[in-house]
């Protein structure tokens, strides 16, 4: 007996899974955890996408460095590309190199320790991400921010939490932020090497720490973080 053709709606459900097979059933239409990074850029169909992330948020020194870029959508990295945190420095600088050659634009925007104090950390992300942005030669469609607050950007934009895991772009800014602050800090270490800018970064390591109650804050040091300057001495009668 002859194999009976099936009705027209399921040969062309099956032929549409045939075709894409990362999209499934669900209330998003396909499921985050079978997309790559590149994978996850392309599902918005929207290009030039734009990444943007931040490092420096955390440290008691130093500077907060934005990146914003787009890469080209025909070209998937050779190397690792993830989350700069989960990355050791070569791996870093390995993928730094291959974003320079695969990106369209990179846009970089420093917020001073200054701009830091006076803003707070996240604002001065948000101000430093409406800075990149503003910069770009080549305007994205879409611009995709790690984490869950918005800078005011032209165009469609949308917050993606924990988005250096998940999107390329993202992960790229994440990558070129971080190795733009490291080197930041390293010429830091020349300016104020008692502190050990070379090693922590600026972060609230134990010995940063123990540096900063022996001498004090440096030029470069977040006086509105906890720990960074000493307390205001007392008034009058004990009183502050």
């Amino acid at each position: 007996m002859a194999n009976r053709r099936p009705p027209r709606g399921k040969a062309r459900a099956r032929r549409r899974s045939a075709r894409a097979p990362l999209f499934e059933r669900g209330t998003l239409g396909f499921s985050l955890e079978t997309l790559t990074p590149w994978e996850f850029d392309e599902t918005f169909g929207l290009r030039p996408l734009a990444g943007f992330d931040e490092a420096g948020r955390g440290p008691l020194a130093g500077p907060l460095v934005v990146c914003g870029l787009i890469l080209d959508p025909f070209r998937q990295p050779p190397v690792k590309v993830s989350d700069s945190k989960t990355m050791s420095a070569a791996e870093r600088e390995e993928a730094y190199a291959w974003i320079k050659e695969a990106a369209l634009e990179i846009r970089v925007a420093v917020k001073s320790p200054r701009d830091v104090d006076e803003l707070n950390p996240l604002v001065a992300s948000l101000r430093g991400m409406e800075e990149a942005h503003g910069a770009m030669a080549l305007k994205p469609r879409l611009s995709l921010i790690d984490g869950n607050a918005l800078p005011f950007l032209p165009g469609e934009a949308r917050a993606v939490i924990h988005g250096d895991e998940k999107s390329l772009a993202i992960a790229a800014a994440s990558i070129v932020a971080k190795v733009t602050r490291d080197a930041l800090m390293l010429a830091e270490h020349e300016n104020y090497p008692q502190y050990g800018f070379d090693k922590h970064k600026g972060y609230a390591t134990r010995a940063h720490l123990a540096v900063l109650a022996a001498r004090g804050p440096s030029p470069i040091h977040r006086l509105s973080f906890k720990g960074v300057a000493p307390p205001p001495p007392p008034g009058p009668g004990g009183l502050f």
